[in-house]
C-alpha cells in the first residue's frame, strides 16, 4: 500500500451534502468526498447504499437531490452540456463488465472515443489501437478479435485501455476485478499501480475485494449510514463503526492484509 496524499493538496473530486432519493427511499444523506491528486482511492458499502449512484453522481449520470459535486473545482451539474461533454475528455470510465461492444473487434472499441472527439486518420486510430493495447499489456492481435473471444482478464484489460485512450488524467473503475481469479486479479493490481505511477493517474474505484484495497489504495471511503467514512487502510482497521469493523476484520480481511506489502 502506497503513502497517502498530502492534505495541502487541493482535491480533484469535491461532492459536499450529497443527496440522492428515490421516491421516499434515501440512497444518500449529507455525503461529503475528496480525492486528491495521484492517489487511488477505493469505494466500499454492503448492498443497498448507493456506490454505483455516487458514481453515478459524480459523473453527471444522475442529478442529485441536494449537495454539490466539483471535478477540478467546476460543479458538474451546473456546468452547460458543451462544458460537460468537454469535462468527459478529461476522465476514464470502466464499467463492472467491460461494457465492450460485441459487434466491434477489440481495436475498434478502444478506437471510439477517438472517433467521438478527434478527428484522426485509420492509420492514427490503428497506431493509437495498438499503443494502448502494449499499455495493458495485451498482445497486439488481441485488437482483430471480438469481446467474446476473450477471456475476463483480457476484457477487463480492453475496457482499461479504452478508457486511457484519450490520455486521462482521473480513471472511473467499477469493480474492476470482480468474476477474475485470483492470479488475474492481482495482475490487474499489479498493472493498475505502474499505470498510476507513470502516467501520474488519479483513480476512484469501486471494490468488493479485500485483496485490491489493500494492495492499491491510498484511502478508502466507506457508505455507511447515507453518508461516507473516509480514512486510510490503518485507520479503518481501527474504526469500531459496526459494519466497517466486521468487513475489515472478518477472515478474509485478516488475509488480505498480508497483501499490501506484497
Amino acid at each position: 500500500m502506497t503513502s497517502p496524499a498530502a492534505p495541502e493538496q487541493h482535491p480533484i473530486i469535491r461532492v459536499r451534502g450529497l443527496v440522492n432519493r428515490f421516491g421516499k427511499q434515501v440512497v444518500h444523506e449529507g455525503l461529503d468526498l475528496d480525492v486528491f491528486p495521484n492517489e487511488i482511492f477505493g469505494i466500499v458499502g454492503g448492498s443497498g447504499t448507493g456506490k454505483s449512484v455516487l458514481l453515478r453522481s459524480i459523473l453527471g449520470l444522475q442529478v442529485p437531490a441536494a449537495g454539490s459535486v466539483e471535478l477540478y473545482g467546476k460543479d458538474i451539474h451546473r456546468m452547460s452540456r458543451a462544458q460537460r461533454v468537454e469535462m468527459t475528455k478529461h476522465y476514464g470510465v470502466t464499467f463492472q463488465h467491460g461494457a465492450l461492444i460485441s459487434s466491434l473487434s477489440v481495436a475498434e472499441n478502444i478506437q471510439l472515443p477517438l472517433r467521438e472527439y478527434m478527428n484522426l486518420s485509420d492509420a492514427a486510430l490503428d497506431e493509437l489501437a495498438e499503443l494502448n493495447l502494449r499499455l495493458v499489456g495485451l498482445p497486439v492481435d488481441a485488437g482483430d478479435k471480438f469481446p467474446s473471444q476473450l477471456s475476463g482478464g483480457m476484457i477487463k484489460r480492453a475496457a482499461l485501455a479504452r478508457s486511457l485512450v484519450l490520455e486521462p488524467k482521473l480513471l472511473f473503475l467499477d469493480e474492476p476485478t470482480s468474476g477474475l481469479d485470483p492470479i488475474s486479479a492481482a495482475a490487474f493490481d499489479t498493472l493498475l499501480l505502474y499505470l498510476r505511477s507513470h502516467l501520474h493517474l488519479t483513480v476512484v474505484m469501486i471494490t468488493h475485494d479485500l485483496d485490491t484495497l489493500f494492495r492499491t489504495c491510498n484511502r478508502v471511503g466507506v457508505i455507511v449510514d447515507k453518508r461516507m467514512i473516509t480514512d486510510t487502510l490503518p485507520g479503518l482497521l481501527k474504526n469500531d463503526q459496526p459494519w466497517i469493523h466486521d468487513y475489515f476484520h472478518g477472515p478474509r480481511a485478516r488475509s488480505a492484509q498480508g497483501t499490501q506489502h506484497g
